[in-house]
């Protein structure tokens, strides 16, 4: 029995049953739609079993494909754990790590990391993928997730990278042409920039101040899913926004924005979020503590406001 050829069209077929594309399928391996074609119809003849229902659009998973795809994800995560294990008892980490992020923090922050980790790891293949949208790990096969906010998921473990807040700005233009709110109330009747964020409820700002939680619904003439957009929105005198202190403390510096209703702030926390344990997995560990070095204090370290770190 060739096991190594049925463990890589098992992979094969997992892959096409999660995005339920042959053509996607082809693309994520960097191969064509034939050859994923052509190795789940060996896998079939194999099994004996039809897994998909195919059309001249889509492919659809076949009811047996589904116990198939079950027993195929748990050979998988088996064959993923042990080579993990190996892996972690080496010094010098090797392999496919897939890392997701927001895309200001991914860009401007964790890819310059990620760089210097690939100059001192060159066995390393490092993926890296930005959304502005939740992910979920485990379907998606990210190994590392930065993000910044709460980790509600039970399942999944979180190792803190910084310490952070989202506060409040202004433009020095837009706060003399209108005016600064002096209660958090007072932002009802401003205009306020709106960020698509992760973990964010749209057009409702929760922060804590003196008297504990608040609640202020509010508007806004400019929104974006983009904060790189928003806060050029800010800078150009637009309204007030509600920003992470490590992205605007530049701006700060330069005098393009000043701190709104100083006294409020929102916890944002930056995290290194994975669905496996930093002893079980010798490359996740290596990048998590690499990422943690370098944002924390290193090269790449995270700006900050000084009144905008306090945590909760």
């Amino acid at each position: 029995m060739n096991n190594p050829a049925l463990l890589n069209d098992l992979r094969v077929f997992r892959l096409a049953a999660r995005l339920g594309s042959f053509a996607t399928t082809a693309k994520e391996l960097g191969t064509s739609p034939a050859f994923v074609s052509k190795r789940i119809a060996v896998l079939e003849e194999r099994l004996q079993v039809r897994l998909f229902h195919r059309t001249s659009r889509r492919v659809t998973i076949t009811e047996e494909g589904e116990t198939i795809y079950g027993w195929a994800q748990k050979i998988g995560d088996d064959v993923d754990q042990m080579l993990e294990a190996i892996q972690a008892t080496r010094s010098s980490p090797e392999g496919l790590i897939r890392i997701s992020a927001s895309f200001g923090l991914g860009k401007n922050y964790v890819a310059p990391v990620l760089s210097e980790l690939r100059l001192l790891y060159p066995k390393l293949e490092i993926r890296l993928d930005l959304f502005d949208r939740a992910v979920d790990l485990i379907n998606e096969g990210i190994d590392i997730d930065i993000r910044v906010g709460d980790v509600p998921e039970p399942n999944l473990i979180a190792h803190r990278i910084l310490a952070s807040s989202r506060i409040l700005c202004a433009s020095p233009k837009y706060l003399s042409k209108y005016g600064e709110p002096q209660t958090l109330a007072e932002l009802a009747q401003h205009a306020c920039l709106l960020i698509h964020e992760r973990d964010q409820s749209y057009g409702i700002w929760r922060l804590f101040g003196p008297d504990g939680l608040e609640t202020v619904k509010v508007t806004s003439p400019m929104a974006s899913n983009n904060g790189d957009i928003v806060k050029a929105w800010a800078i150009d005198g637009h309204g007030i926004m509600l920003r992470a202190a490590w992205d605007v403390a530049q701006s700060f510096e330069a005098g393009d924005l000043v701190q709104v209703l100083p006294r409020f702030r929102q916890p944002a926390e930056v995290w290194a979020v994975s669905p496996v344990r930093l002893s079980s997995s010798g490359k996740v560990r290596i990048c998590v503590r690499f990422l943690q070095e370098q944002l924390q204090k290193g090269r790449f370290a995270l700006p900050l406001v000084g009144s905008a770190t306090a945590s909760r």
